[in-house]
């Protein structure tokens, strides 16, 4: 196995002081750090002092940056740079760092001219060189004359330098579409740093694109694995440094922030061979969910045909169930209105536990009396326990009541619907793609009653989730419920369920006729089939793999609801198109009130 590269994060990647992301960077166990400048002109700290809060924090300063706009220009211009050169050199001394990113220049004063830029690199890194320091060249995407890897490296190798090497950039490679093979052709010695982000397909500005929509690498589209296998192929043996703009991470508590990066990190290495993990044991669907709410959650999956079939020994938790669905409300939790918790069904337990500890995710420590199931449990980004079942032991802990499920066509739990903070969003799609192993599916955006909500999928065999974030936060007057959140059972035949469900008065959402009345318009359903859906308020999507029918039920405390589904063929999706008018029929049937029941 190849040595393990050590990693680094630009502070320009975390929220807060630069006193605040040094802490956060050295906690999540980062060895070093690239100190943007902007950074350290606004800290109280001298740089002799920076320097020695990194020694104190066991991080090492691996790059002082940027140094904008310096080659290829007119003597006057080159003068005057050499002299700002010289000034950081100075600053970098009292640092204690030993190399600079020089970014190609966006001047309007530069010429392009390979010569001359490679002549006046050249005396940068003479000037460098003199105090043992190197210069790192990278070319910007949106760079005036020079803006792709291979150009930036001819002029390097032009200049011939020892001082002098390159800064390959994945953003600015692949966001620009150029080949990253040919990096291997690059000497290892002559690549002095490598930053490293992952982003989505966006089609805009690459300038904007950079600033704004960076991601930690396995969070967006790029493949990183493939990039920086070619850098190491080339012989760089330097820092796998993250570089990431992102308005969001900017604006996060920096510690997650910096925990998520790191986990990154060490996905990217698993990834790459460099680091042996436990391997994601196969998840074979979903053990339980567990509702922290008030009693109307028992009420409401009553209705739907539950039975109550156990009561916990030593805590106020109940055990609801239907065929293998089963879900836990719990009356005691500090989170009304909340699901508490998923239990994935693991082929081997113990080792989902290693793995995700070596993930930044410990095992959280849990009190259970005797003759209780000792079951492993992590913490998902937002809070939520993800339990770790290799077999129904867990049941044990429950006094059955005796009681047996009237039944409803339920079988099993389809997914579980965990509405996210927006800025944990793309924390939570990574934290369960590489601890768990599940296959997140592109994003999806549609516009809600009250604003505009992110929504993506991710799932592995039979065990689905779905994450929801609104995209800028509501303001206090929309009726909205605060980060709702659902369980969706699986069913068979949709209509028949939604049918023996309303005779169990079971509280189901009404949808309204404009639905159908488009749903007609846009899609060739017979006639029969539009009555039914309407007649029992059945919500209906299709792609080119199948068809997915649902239904839901008003809300069973403060932000839990529950949904029935049918998959026909090989839909794989969540009906993301008509969670707009699930969203406007919770919030009239809020503000109506529950339906008047008229006599016979």
């Amino acid at each position: 196995m190849p040595p393990e590269p050590r990693t680094a994060i630009a502070t320009v990647c975390l929220s807060g002081t630069l006193e605040d992301k040094l802490a956060a960077a050295a906690a999540a166990g980062f060895d070093g750090v690239e100190l943007f400048e902007n950074d350290l002109v606004v800290s109280p700290s001298s740089p002799a002092e920076i320097r020695r809060r990194c020694a104190g924090l066991g991080l090492s300063i691996d790059l002082y940056q940027p140094f904008r706009d310096f080659e290829a220009v007119p003597p006057r211009l080159h003068e005057a740079n050499l002299r700002r050169a010289r000034h950081k050199f100075d600053v970098m001394a009292e640092l204690g760092t030993d190399t600079v990113l020089v970014c190609s220049s966006v001047s309007p004063d530069a010429i392009d001219d390979d010569e001359l830029a490679a002549e006046q690199l050249y005396a940068l890194a003479d000037l460098a060189a003199a105090r043992g320091l190197r210069i790192a060249y990278e070319a910007l995407a949106w760079g005036k004359h020079v803006n792709g890897y291979e150009h930036a490296w001819r002029i390097v190798r032009r200049a011939a330098h020892p001082a002098l090497g390159v800064c390959l950039d994945s953003f600015h490679i692949l966001s620009k579409g150029h080949d990253p093979a040919p990096i291997r052709a690059i000497p290892g010695d002559k690549i002095f740093f490598l930053q490293l982000a992952d982003a989505p397909r966006l089609p805009m500005d690459v300038l904007p694109w950079s600033r704004h929509h960076r991601l930690f690498p396995g969070q967006g589209d790029f493949d990183l694995t493939a990039f920086t296998g070619h850098v190491l192929a080339a012989g760089y043996r330097g820092p796998l440094s993250l570089e990431v703009f992102n308005d969001v991470f900017r604006q996060a508590d920096p510690r997650p922030a910096a925990v998520d990066a790191m986990r990154s990190l060490v996905a990217l290495k698993e990834s790459l061979g460099v680091l042996d993990l436990p391997s994601a044991p196969a998840l074979t669907g979903h053990a339980f969910a567990e509702v922290v709410t008030d009693p109307g959650a028992g009420r409401v999956l009553a209705s739907l045909g539950f039975a109550r079939t156990g009561v916990h020994r030593t805590k106020p938790v109940e055990l609801w169930e239907q065929g293998d669905a089963r879900v836990v409300v719990n009356e005691g939790g500090p989170a009304h209105g909340a699901v508490g918790a998923v239990a994935l069904a693991s082929t081997d337990p113990a080792r989902s536990a290693r793995r995700a500890e070596a993930l930044l995710a410990p095992v959280l420590p849990r009190v259970r009396g005797p003759r209780e199931a000792d079951l492993a449990s992590v913490a998902a980004p937002d809070g939520t326990e993800v339990f770790l079942c290799g077999n129904d032991d867990w049941r044990d802990d429950f006094v059955p009541t005796g009681e047996t499920a009237p039944g409803a066509g339920v079988f099993g739990i389809d997914h579980v619907a965990l509405t996210q903070p927006f800025d944990h969003f793309e924390e939570a799609a990574s934290f369960y793609r590489a601890v768990f192993g599940l296959t997140p599916s592109p994003v999806t955006e549609f516009a809600a009653p009250f604003g505009l909500v992110r929504s993506r999928g991710l799932s592995a065999g039979t065990v689905r989730l779905t994450l929801d974030s609104a995209l800028v936060r509501r303001g206090e007057w929309a009726p909205a419920v605060p980060e709702p959140q659902h369980v969706a059972f699986a069913c068979s035949d949709a209509v028949a369920a939604a049918r023996a469900m309303r005779a169990l008065e079971a509280p189901l959402l009404e949808i309204p006729g404009n639905y159908y009345d488009d749903l007609e318009a846009r899609l060739d359903i017979p006639p029969d089939r539009i009555a039914a859906l309407r007649a029992n308020s059945v919500l209906y999507d299709r792609d080119s793999r199948g068809e997915f029918l649902h239904f839901y039920t008003a809300f069973a405390g403060e932000r839990v609801f529950f949904e029935v589904v049918q998959r026909i063929g090989e839909y794989r999706g969540f009906g993301v198109v008509n969670a707009p008018v699930r969203m406007a029929a919770h919030r009239a049937r809020r503000y109506a009130g529950p339906p008047v029941k008229t006599p016979a």
